[in-house]
């Protein structure tokens, strides 16, 4: 059965113009059939369309519930957009189908790219959501500085500094406590908040900045990852740990 959005579901439901030309004119939906409607917000609405109207497809809602989460705690994976604007849309896309709870765009010191275009950005998490039957989307976060970020819970900071760059550093940081693998670290059912860095990587004042303020090393594996992919693994990797 096709899921549908809309944010605002009181007594009656219309369909937004957008949805309501998916509904009618792509997927040929007609009038007497099931459809599923979510308000993004956790409600699963189940409805039956009245009038297969192409800009306002109207419903009636003949039940409501509310499904269970399919992972306990909450993941936040904070990330740098890559120059390459595509890649990060297939990050955001691919997190918020495995369940990503919150994405925030990170503005680095070497990023390459300061700019994004958060329109374009919520459509995909809006599709992605719908595509993969979520109930509850993901918050999607505006591009901030990564000393503005406000992070609970567990944190951690995956980058790509060495052991030999690490006595520039004014925060302790022993060999032993670098590069614990992330899956090791997790505890389920906790906040967990993972940054990756931009192309460059973090600068070693933002490490110094992560490391004094609670943010603890980790590795993502042995192969080096584009920032795109080392976003999914650690969204998947969490996603795993919390099932």
């Amino acid at each position: 059965m096709y899921l549908f959005y809309s944010p605002d579901i009181e007594t009656t439901l219309t369909l937004s113009e957008e949805e309501s030309a998916h509904c009618v004119q792509v997927l040929r939906q007609t009038a007497g059939d099931p459809v599923l409607v979510t308000d993004g917000a956790g409600h699963l609405f189940h409805c039956t369309i009245m009038n297969p109207h192409r800009k306002h497809c109207e419903l009636r809602i003949d039940s409501v519930e509310r499904p269970e989460p399919l992972h306990t705690g909450y993941i936040h994976i904070a990330l740098a957009p890559t120059k390459n604007i595509d890649r990060t849309e297939w990050a955001i896309e691919k997190c918020v189908e495995m369940g990503v709870d919150e994405i925030t765009l990170l503005l680095c010191d070497r990023s390459e790219r300061k700019t994004v275009n958060p329109e374009r950005l919520q459509k995909i998490v809006i599709a992605a959501a719908k595509q993969s039957l979520k109930t509850t989307f993901p918050v999607l976060r505006p591009l901030t500085k990564l000393t503005d970020l406000h992070a609970g819970g567990d944190c951690f900071i995956a980058h790509c500094m060495t052991d030999e760059e690490a006595p520039s550093l004014q925060t302790p940081y022993r060999s032993s406590d670098s590069k614990h693998a992330l899956r090791s670290e997790l505890v389920r059912g906790n906040r967990t908040t993972v940054l990756i860095g931009p192309e460059g990587d973090f600068s070693p004042a933002e490490v110094e900045w992560a490391l004094s303020n609670g943010y603890k090393p980790v590795s993502l594996g042995a192969a080096r990852l584009r920032t795109e992919t080392a976003a999914v693994v650690a969204c998947h990797t969490a996603v795993l740990i919390n099932e």
